[in-house]
C-alpha cells in the first residue's frame, strides 16, 4: 500500500508498533504505545480498532499488538524513510545527530519516494543511520542487530558500539563530546555498586555513564 494512501497519524502507529518489537522481546500493547507516544489510553484503544480494521494490525483484547504483512510493510517504508532523512540531515545538511529525529518526523510525511530514492542514491545507499540503526531495503528487508547495552557489559571488558537510541537528545550530545558513535571501541574500566560505569573510548578519554545511559548503547564484544 502507498504510504500517501495512509494518514500521518496511521503511519506513525505503525512506525511506533513496529519499533517496540525491534530490539525487545517486549509485545507492543496499547499501554505500551500510549507511553511511547505521549497519548491516552483511549485514544490509542480507538486507533488500534481502526488499524484492525483497515487490515495492518491483528489484535486480540487484551493481548499484544502485531502487524500484518500489509502494516509491516508500510512501518518499514515509514521508517526507512526516517531513518534516510536523518541520514541526510547530517551528512547534507551538517545537522548534529541530536537534532535530527525531531526534523525527520515532520519530513517523512512530505517527501514522495521519488525524493527518498534519489537521497538514498546521493548519500551512496547507507545501511545504518547516524545512531546505528539499520536502514530498511527498498524491498523492506532490514538488518536485525545483535549485542547487549552498556548496562550489561561486564568489567574490563573491550566493546565495539552498534547503536545508541535517539530518545535522550543531551545524551547524544554528551557522548560526541566523549567521541563515542557507532563503530567506537570502548573499555569498561568499572562499575560502581549503583551501577554507574567508568569507560575508556579508544583506549584514550575516561568519562562515567549513569545506568540510564548504559541501558541506551548497545555494544557487541571487540573481536581485536
Amino acid at each position: 500500500m502507498p504510504l500517501d494512501h495512509l494518514s500521518d497519524s496511521t503511519q506513525n502507529y505503525l512506525k511506533i508498533i513496529w519499533s517496540i518489537t525491534e530490539h525487545a522481546d517486549a509485545p507492543a500493547t496499547t499501554s505500551v504505545i500510549a507511553a511511547r507516544a505521549g497519548l491516552r489510553l483511549s485514544s490509542v484503544s480507538d486507533a488500534v480498532k481502526r488499524l484492525v480494521a483497515a487490515g495492518l494490525v491483528e489484535h486480540q483484547p487484551y493481548g499484544a499488538i502485531e502487524l500484518t504483512q500489509e502494516g509491516q510493510a508500510a512501518a518499514l517504508q515509514v521508517i526507512r524513510r526516517h531513518r534516510l532523512i536523518e541520514t541526510f540531515l547530517v551528512k547534507t545538511l551538517g545537522y548534529t545527530w541530536d537534532q535530527v529525529h525531531d526534523e525527520a518526523e515532520v519530513l517523512e510525511h512530505a517527501v514522495s519516494d521519488l525524493m527518498v530514492e534519489r537521497i538514498d542514491a546521493v548519500l551512496g545507499h547507507p545501511t545504518r543511520d547516524p545512531h546505528g540503526d539499520p536502514i530498511p531495503s527498498v524491498s523492506g528487508e532490514v538488518d536485525k542487530l545483535a549485542g547487549l547495552t552498556l548496562e550489561q557489559a561486564c568489567e574490563g571488558q573491550q566493546l565495539v558500539v552498534e547503536r545508541i537510541s535517539d530518545a535522550d537528545p543531551a545524551l547524544l550530545r554528551f557522548l560526541a563530546q566523549q567521541g563515542v558513535g557507532p563503530e567506537a571501541k570502548l573499555t569498561v574500566l568499572s562499575r560502581d555498586a549503583a551501577g554507574h560505569l567508568t569507560l575508556s573510548a579508544r583506549g584514550e578519554a575516561t568519562f562515567a555513564l549513569s545506568p540510564q545511559g548504559a541501558a541506551a548503547v548497545f555494544v557487541t564484544t571487540a573481536t581485536s
